[in-house]
């Protein structure tokens, strides 16, 4: 049962979310030549100006209607360059989020700051007062309900959510005209830490930190009784909040190449493109050091620290895609599917990934050091990145990875499409000291540890036979050990010559004494 406080700021939220989303109706939008002049490119300004003469003097009452005359009139402009063969002047910039910004007039744009501090005070504020309170309970981790409530076990509210949350993606990857309220809303906050106006990116990095430090204060109520899970937490929203948005912010500020300092190849799979290396060459000693820093973390710091610890060093402590799945996503851990048909799909598709991102990868580079856009002869770099970016990159890390919550489970891209997972999933499975070790002769096969684990492992099938847990997609969470209510599961760093001894000839388990010959 909520209390009367949970109540109220279940209340606030869900005023404050809808004050949110309602915001993105409720500008007016005019185009003028000052918008045009202040968005399109000089040698293009006149042409568009003449296809848009018939929207100007119109006030436009949604970003529907505005975006799709201007789209067509962008359109029917381009159709009589090639009519006249001038394909020199084909336009093939996309002006509809800059323009639709620019064109934004009325009541909110005058007053965005207000609708910004109004809405994200109330989710905020609401969401913690639900949260808060949790922690009058008695210490234990308790999930209960979780296959009852309809928000986690893909009932309606999870239906709904997970809905929203694939629109968003859908609209910040493929549409962001139609999100340019909340960058208007986004602005003052974006001009504060960069110096310039904000983006759907700036946007999109600001609400990713504020769930990842929202929901990390809900992981820390309800671990509270486990110090592993307590620093693990702390680590996911102090990288998510220095190293991913507030450091490349600055580094912005100061006209230096944005780079997060935590993220690597192939996980930032544009790391190697040409215009990130010119950026990085330009910008001198700091860039030469962001370039060095970026290459040695995968090529050094990934073999060495996933030996000592595993894939946990980065997955469960400092990746920003893993603290949004521990934090945003642990209401939904349950979900992940535990089927062996499951594991063999995801081997298949995560690794394939990594040899795609490889590849992609090696075909860029070619490029940029010879010339010549096609690798081998047929491997066009050009398009190798543009289908990699649009599959992996916005449809599978951002629509699925993260809308498929409610309905897959928390870790969607981290089993299936994380090419980095992959890389230090093979280290962790044939040269790492990191295992899960197990007492099965305690083990009362309750399912706690297979229920929870986000990866998908049968867990309670090693903890049954004794066996050490060594799988490449193990994260190292600890979940399993910190829900066993017998001690079973112990996450430890050892030799690795016995990391995966043989089973005892002699077993003591929930069916008596057993001698295996």
């Amino acid at each position: 049962m909520l209390t009367n406080i949970q109540r109220t700021g279940l209340t606030l939220f869900l005023i404050g979310f809808a004050l949110f989303v309602g915001s993105l109706s409720l500008s007016q939008y005019q185009l003028t030549d000052e918008v045009l002049t202040s968005t399109v490119k000089k040698e293009q300004l006149a042409g568009i100006q003449s296809a848009t003469a018939d929207m100007r003097g119109t006030v436009y009452g949604s970003a529907f209607g505005f975006v799709r005359d201007f789209k067509a009139a962008i359109a029917k402009l381009n159709e009589g360059y090639k009519a006249r063969n001038e394909k020199d002047k084909i336009i093939n910039d996309d002006y509809a989020f800059p323009v639709t910004k620019a064109a934004s007039i009325g009541f909110f744009p005058d007053n965005s700051l207000l609708f910004f501090c109004l809405s994200l005070l109330l989710c905020v504020g609401g969401a913690l007062l639900y949260i808060v309170p949790k922690n009058r309970q008695m210490p234990g981790i308790k999930n209960n309900g979780v296959f009852h409530n309809p928000a986690t076990n893909r009932g309606w509210i999870g239906i709904v959510i997970g809905s929203f949350l694939i629109g968003f993606y859908v609209l910040l990857y493929f549409y962001p005209e139609y999100l340019t309220n909340w960058v208007l809303m986004f602005d003052p906050l974006s001009r504060l830490l960069n110096g310039g106006p904000a983006s759907q990116w700036f946007v999109y990095g600001t609400l990713y930190t504020l769930a990842i430090l929202v929901m990390g204060v809900r992981m820390l109520v309800k671990y509270r009784g486990n110090p592993y899970q307590q620093i693990r937490t702390v680590s996911v929203m102090f990288f998510q909040t220095c190293f991913a948005f507030l450091i490349p912010e600055l580094l912005s500020l100061f006209n230096q190449p944005a780079q997060d300092l935590k993220n690597m190849w192939p996980l930032d799979y544009s790391f190697y493109f040409d215009y990130r290396l010119d950026q990085k060459i330009q910008a001198g000693s700091l860039g030469l050091f962001l370039l060095v820093w970026g290459t040695a973390l995968w090529l050094i710091g990934v073999p060495v620290m996933t030996y000592f610890f595993g894939k946990r060093w980065y997955c469960s402590w400092v990746c920003g895609c893993g603290g949004l799945a521990e934090t945003l996503g642990d209401p939904y851990r349950q979900l992940s599917d535990k089927r062996l048909v499951a594991w063999k799909f995801e081997r298949v598709v995560v690794h394939g990934v990594l040899v795609f991102a490889v590849v992609m990868t090696v075909a860029v580079l070619y490029t940029y050091l010879s010339g010549q856009s096609a690798l081998f002869g047929f491997l066009d770099s050009y398009s190798l990145r543009s289908s990699y970016g649009f599959a992996i990159g916005s449809i599978f890390a951002g629509v699925v990875g993260t809308g498929f919550y409610p309905f897959m489970g928390n870790r969607v891209w981290c089993r299936f499409g994380c090419p980095l997972a992959a890389y230090l999933g093979l280290v962790q499975r044939f040269k790492s000291r990191f295992r899960i070790t197990t007492n099965g002769g305690q083990c009362i096969s309750c399912g706690n540890c297979s229920t929870y684990c986000e990866m998908g492992i049968d867990v309670r099938w090693y903890a049954q036979r004794g066996q050490d847990i060594v799988r490449s997609s193990c994260v190292g969470c600890g979940v399993c050990s910190a829900v066993c209510p017998r001690g079973v599961l112990n996450l430890e760093n050892d030799d690795e010559s016995n990391r995966m001894p043989a089973i005892n000839p002699i077993l003591l388990g929930n069916d008596g004494i057993r001698v295996r010959v």
